[in-house]
């Protein structure tokens, strides 16, 4: 597949002409909210098996080999060049699809209402294929060791036709707020504790959950080793059941970050007790604060450089927004910005007339617009390339894979380029 980046002047038959493909196919993968009024900066998944690159200045066979991870044997063979052949500046030459590492894939899905709007449940089915893993959110930890279930209707079934695990989140949220009193509680009292460990086995088997996934959050740092010692405990009680057990952590750079979102977070004692964490690498950019990127790369890698320093690779799945924000301008403390899809945020570039820029440390699309009230806007959201700079990384450090926060948003490029990197694994039955 390859990523097409919207110039001035193009239309998608130009486009299809370009890379030997049809204009049904481009839009129909894309699902292009824009089709007759592409944006100048707009990113497109062009499906096509392989990639073009056209030459560029200083470009050599072997140094395109080289970027392009295939052998410089291979692309002057299939096109019909020698390997030492002198190119030119914009010359066309096909690259063959490069080899594929195996990765796991988890998708939160968050209903939250009273009850599962449709919408959910279809986006659900749109993405477990390509899902490892589906993780309704969340069960809520009571203070007596009981258990406050979320609407899970349709998700075990979703999940079983998909070859998904089921993943048990459990939180300590008291009114959809994390409480580090309640998580002194669950880690403290041992009553309570092995009547809340029962309750989870119990509802587990009932509804089929093979991984047990806690998100336990802005606990006090007195609990830390606490929250490890539950953790070695619950393990050593689901790997009976043949369960995995799984965590989600802040995002952490440093082992003593200071911040109560933080210090409760062990690095290297989860890595070493839990199957595979999550890491929360997203929300720098968040409704509640200026603009800026979701989870600007540079940001997301000095997490996964300190993650991968204190625990296996292989057990760290990148966490990952399938949305962005749309703010009002000038940023005012107190408001909220609107959660936007990656469509969606093409749409409105495409309605206000505005080009896309794309911010290279950060790796992320943005925009400005006035809207019909006159009033300014500023929109972070995701595409291909900001995603498939996630992907490269990676594969850059070995990682389990990626998670994303939430189902729910239509983004079906990256279902694309998901396919495109990596043999997705399946544990489920």
């Amino acid at each position: 597949m390859q990523i097409h980046v919207v110039k001035q002047n193009d239309s998608l038959t130009t486009i299809a002409k370009t890379y030997h493909t049809t204009v049904g196919d481009i839009v129909d993968a894309n699902e292009i909210p824009n089709p007759n009024n592409l944006v100048v900066g707009q990113s497109i998944v062009i499906p096509i098996i392989g990639k073009f690159y056209f030459v560029q200045q200083g470009n050599t066979v072997q140094s395109i080999a080289r970027k392009e991870n295939v052998s410089a044997q291979e692309i002057a063979s299939i096109n019909r060049i020698t390997v030492n052949q002198t190119l030119q500046i914009g010359q066309r030459l096909y690259i063959p699809q490069a080899s594929k590492r195996n990765a796991e894939f988890n998708g939160y899905v968050e209903p939250r209402s009273t009850s599962v709007l449709p919408n959910l449940e279809n986006r659900s089915r749109e993405a477990t294929p390509y899902m490892t893993y589906l993780a309704p959110f969340a069960f809520q930890a009571k203070r007596d060791g009981t258990l406050k279930e979320p609407l899970l209707n349709n998700f075990p079934a979703i999940a079983s036709a998909n070859r998904n695990v089921l993943m048990m989140v459990i939180n300590n949220q008291e009114q959809d707020k994390f409480s580090d009193e309640l998580g002194q509680i669950l880690l403290n009292d041992m009553v309570i504790q092995d009547k809340f460990i029962n309750n989870i086995v119990t509802t587990a088997k009932n509804y089929g959950f093979r991984d047990i996934h806690f998100d336990f959050e802005y606990l006090r740092p007195v609990d830390r080793e606490a929250y490890n010692r539950f953790l070695r405990k619950a393990k050593a009680r689901f790997q009976q059941e043949g369960w995995l057990m799984s965590t989600a952590l802040a995002p952490k750079t440093s082992a003593d970050q200071k911040g109560k979102w933080y210090e409760g977070h062990d690095y290297k004692a989860h890595g070493e007790i839990a199957d595979f964490v999550v890491i929360m690498s997203y929300e720098w950019g968040f409704s509640g604060g200026p603009a800026m990127a979701v989870s600007p790369i540079d940001q997301v890698r000095r997490v996964m450089n300190y993650a991968v320093s204190e625990m296996p690779s292989n057990k760290i799945l990148m966490g990952q927004n399938l949305y962005g924000y749309d703010w009002t301008l000038p940023f005012v403390p107190g408001t909220v910005a609107e959660a936007v899809s990656p469509q969606e945020a093409i749409a409105r570039a495409a309605k206000y007339k505005v080009d896309i820029q794309y911010d290279t440390k950060a790796q992320a699309p943005h925009f400005r617009y006035t809207a019909d009230d006159g009033k300014q806007h500023e929109v972070w959201f995701e595409d291909a390339r900001s995603i498939q700079a996630k992907f490269n990384l990676i594969k850059e450090l070995n990682l389990r894979g990626m998670s994303y926060w939430k189902l729910g948003l239509s983004f079906p490029q990256n279902w694309l380029l998901i396919i495109e990197n990596f043999n997705v694994i399946k544990r489920g039955t």
